[in-house]
């Protein structure tokens, strides 16, 4: 029998913020600031859906210059000039919202970034206020994506059960998750994850958030992971 869906559980960048695409170019000028040159393709395939804790051990490590405690803090001025000239939702997430608030369907946030970090970004779109106190980050879990930690919280959290949940993910670390925990998935390739990154057991590919009520409607029929 379909399993209904009780829960949508939104990942952050690239999803409800088009932050990604900006995110990543600064991410390797630091690479190459710190001795560890790699293309945006290269960001985008490494860290697109990490933790920020994952992406500074990496750079830590891989860096050809020492590097002090707290060295990413001196970057972090490129990602708010980038995101405060540039920063916007992903296009159409803020109807689909809208539509799902008036289906009354039940939602939250579980993103890889900071509470910090989605402090800033989400409060530049004002969409904190239509998440308040259903916003959960990596920082709360011991694991981050592609571990289920994070959505496996969430769904506590909300006193959801993970088979009634269905993830919005636009990372192949994201969807993992997903599918380690049991859930769901919707994997969104209309940024810059490719869509077979996301194909899998228990997951559909979209690349319009217009298309996000419809899916999530008919998404009692997808198959468990």
């Amino acid at each position: 029998m379909p399993v209904p869906i009780e829960l949508v559980i939104f990942d952050c960048d690239g999803v409800l913020l088009d932050s990604e695409r900006l995110a990543v170019t600064v991410d390797a000028r630091v690479a190459a600031d710190v001795g560890w040159p790699l293309s945006v393709e290269e960001v985008v395939e490494r860290f697109v859906g990490r933790s920020h804790a994952y992406m500074t051990a990496e750079l830590a490590a891989h860096a050809s210059v020492p590097l002090e405690s707290g060295w990413e803090r001196r970057y972090q001025h490129l990602y708010d000039e980038v995101f405060a000239a540039e920063l916007a939702p992903v296009d159409g997430v803020v109807e689909a919202l809208a539509h799902l608030e008036r289906d009354g369907v039940r939602d939250c946030v579980a993103s890889s970034s900071s509470h910090g970090r989605l402090r800033r970004t989400l409060g530049r779109t004002g969409l904190p206020a239509r998440f308040e106190g259903r916003i959960f980050s990596a920082e709360e879990v011991a694991e981050g994506k592609p571990a289920p930690d994070l959505f496996l919280h969430a769904a506590q959290a909300m006193g959801v059960d993970p088979a009634a949940c269905l993830v919005v993910e636009d990372s192949k670390y994201g969807v993992a998750a997903a599918r380690a925990a049991g859930m769901r998935s919707l994997g969104f390739h209309g940024g810059l994850t490719p869509g077979h990154w996301l194909a899998g057991p228990g997951t559909r590919l979209f690349d319009d958030m217009r298309a996000l009520p419809g899916l999530i409607a008919g998404a009692a029929g997808l198959a468990l992971p």
